[in-house]
């Protein structure tokens, strides 16, 4: 299992940030281990576009989850598309706090509804 988070910063005492395509830092997090790579987010500053361009970052890691404060549509239905899973934390949330309550099925699954 490896999970992508959008984070406030470069370790697990961040925050869950609460953009997916802005945020400052990817945290991707390996299985049971916890070991975990800190990858800024050189997209954060794009004029448009940095949500399907982070969606691209996050798909080439091969993770099997993300967890952010939200996705926008496009991110949504590239993530999506590409089998990767969405949890939504609530803001505030410490991204080690987030990965338990991951790993304990206690985060709701984004869904987004299309008309």
């Amino acid at each position: 299992m490896k999970v992508a988070i959008s984070a406030t910063g470069n370790d697990l005492t961040a925050s869950v940030d609460r953009r997916f395509g802005r945020c400052p830092w990817f945290l991707f997090v390996q299985g049971e281990s916890s070991s975990c790579e800190a990858v800024e987010n050189k997209s954060a500053d794009n004029a448009s576009g940095a949500g399907t361009a982070c969606a691209q970052l996050v798909l080439e890691r091969d993770v099997d989850a993300l967890i952010s404060g939200q996705v926008g549509p496009n991110a949504y239905e590239a993530l999506t598309q590409g089998g990767i899973k969405i949890f939504i934390a609530p803001e505030g949330m410490s991204v080690k706090e987030a990965l338990t309550k991951y790993k304990n099925g206690e985060l709701k699954q984004m869904e987004m509804k299309v008309f």
